[in-house]
């Protein structure tokens, strides 16, 4: 069973009551983690059973989540963790890199005390974690670190588009991280980073945004992929019925 879903079941046996608000954040944040891949089901009935609640709590919450582009509802079908096409992929690396760095440039040298600790104590968590082989809570403290930008962002409609941004390229990574490849963990660019924006140089700090992401990007398997298609029963079916 996953951590998320411990959780979720705690709260049950202890009585709390479970709004649909809570199944769209625990549902995002298992995205998040890489815990439910692009394509995973979500019935509506199973949803219920695991949160203790209605089906139309249920609806809710996953009218939310499509909103906000964690899964895909279509009529009469099951709800499913969205699956990015490679080039929905592209488009959302190019994105984030531009509203990332514009985030990352009005910061620097613009951090006060506590948001500079808390970053450099998630660097150093991030770096810990990897070393350990922890790798979900290398991606939490790697998040974290994003979110905390995207928190701090001088201009709010930017930090709201990069959070946007930052649960897109997670639902990416998940669906494309090369199969052989135990981590993500890029070293080093974390701290590189968190340096550019105590200093105060705009152009460092945006420059170590674009080297971060292009570096993850690379770490994808970006080719195309074939369908899998059963041609002897697709031609079969035809000999029968011509």
């Amino acid at each position: 069973m996953h951590e998320w879903q411990e959780e979720v079941l705690a709260e049950v046996r202890a009585g709390s009551r479970i709004s649909d608000r809570d199944i769209v954040d625990k549902v995002r944040r298992a995205v998040l983690m890489q815990r439910l891949p692009p394509g995973t089901r979500l019935p509506e009935v199973t949803l219920g059973e695991v949160f203790g609640v209605s089906r139309s709590v249920v609806r809710k919450a996953l009218t939310r989540l499509a909103s906000e582009h964690v899964v895909d509802q279509r009529p009469n079908q099951v709800a499913r963790v969205r699956a990015p096409s490679i080039e929905e992929t592209r488009e959302t690396f190019a994105a984030r890199r531009l509203v990332e760095g514009e985030v990352a440039s009005l910061l620097a040298g613009r951090l006060d005390a506590a948001s500079r600790d808390r970053l450099a104590a998630e660097t150093r968590g991030e770096i810990e974690a990897h070393g350990r082989g922890d790798e979900p809570a290398r991606i939490e403290h790697s998040l974290a670190i994003h979110h905390r930008l995207a928190e701090l962002s001088p201009n709010r409609v930017l930090g709201a588009m990069l959070t946007d941004l930052i649960l897109r390229t997670s639902i990416v990574i998940a669906l494309y991280k090369r199969s052989n490849l135990a981590s993500c963990f890029l070293e080093g660019d974390h701290t590189t980073l968190l340096a550019a924006l105590e200093q105060g140089d705009r152009q460092a700090a945006r420059e170590g945004i674009r080297h971060h992401l292009e570096s993850l990007e690379a770490l994808l398997d970006l080719s195309p992929r074939e369908a899998s298609i059963d041609l002897k029963a697709i031609l079969g079916r035809s000999r029968e019925q011509a």
